[in-house]
């Protein structure tokens, strides 16, 4: 009898088991669902110290555009030592001096993975630590797994970093929930936007590429 209410214990914690599995599947948003299964992009990474996260992701970003960059040489630009509350805003404006289409993205998990899918690669910034610290980071957001519920970022020394969608929306919305697109001005992004791609044309514009800045807007209107 107790052989039996064993099995039958059992039973029911391998269904139970099963119905959480398929609750946490059923639990992706529709959009998710709609995109591949699984995407990995590929491109330069330049592995560096954590604190350093932010001009490295970000000659990495510039490195996948053509441009001819390493890390040691956005110090100096970025002010850094020194200017690290103001890197996040910095570092557009860098990226606009290089001719590029700083594009703001909307802060959930379907309109980052969007891009991805759409083969761009998103700058994110998400906290990272312990319950007794926490540190802001970015990172480059490379990839997916819809199945297995998990981004993969690279960030610091790590080209893959895998993280569950759960846990990387709570530490990209603890860190301001802030993504964005270093695009070429001839690259629309998916579903874009078209006053947010004007928007960031017109700042393209006045950090003083207006050739480039036209080209963002021409490629708009020959989509």
């Amino acid at each position: 009898m107790v052989r039996l209410f064993s099995r039958i214990l059992s039973a029911g914690l391998i269904v139970g088991c099963v119905a959480g599995l398929a609750g946490c599947a059923g639990s992706v948003a529709p959009e998710i669902k709609r995109l591949p299964e699984r995407v990995e992009l590929s491109g330069r990474f330049y592995r560096g110290v954590a604190n350093q996260s932010g001009p490295q992701v970000l000659a990495s970003m510039l490195s996948q555009q053509g441009v001819v960059i390493t890390p040691g040489l956005l110090d100096k630009p970025l002010h850094l030592p020194g200017a690290e509350a103001q890197l996040q805003q910095n570092m557009q404006n860098l990226a606009r001096e290089y001719g590029m289409v700083v594009y703001p993205l909307d802060s959930n998990l379907p309109a980052l993975l969007t891009q991805v899918a759409a083969g761009y690669p998103v700058m994110v910034r998400f906290t990272e630590g312990s319950a007794f610290w926490t540190e802001p980071r970015y990172a480059i957001l490379a990839g997916y797994n819809r199945n297995k519920q998990t981004v993969l970022l690279r960030s610091g020394m790590d080209r893959q970093n895998l993280m569950s969608f759960s846990s990387f929306e709570s530490a990209f919305k603890d860190a301001g929930g802030w993504a964005v697109l270093i695009q070429r001005p001839n690259q629309i992004p998916a579903n874009v936007d078209q006053q947010r791609w004007l928007k960031a044309a017109s700042d393209l514009g006045q950090a003083g590429q207006e050739q480039a800045a036209a080209r963002a807007r021409q490629a708009l209107t020959a989509q």
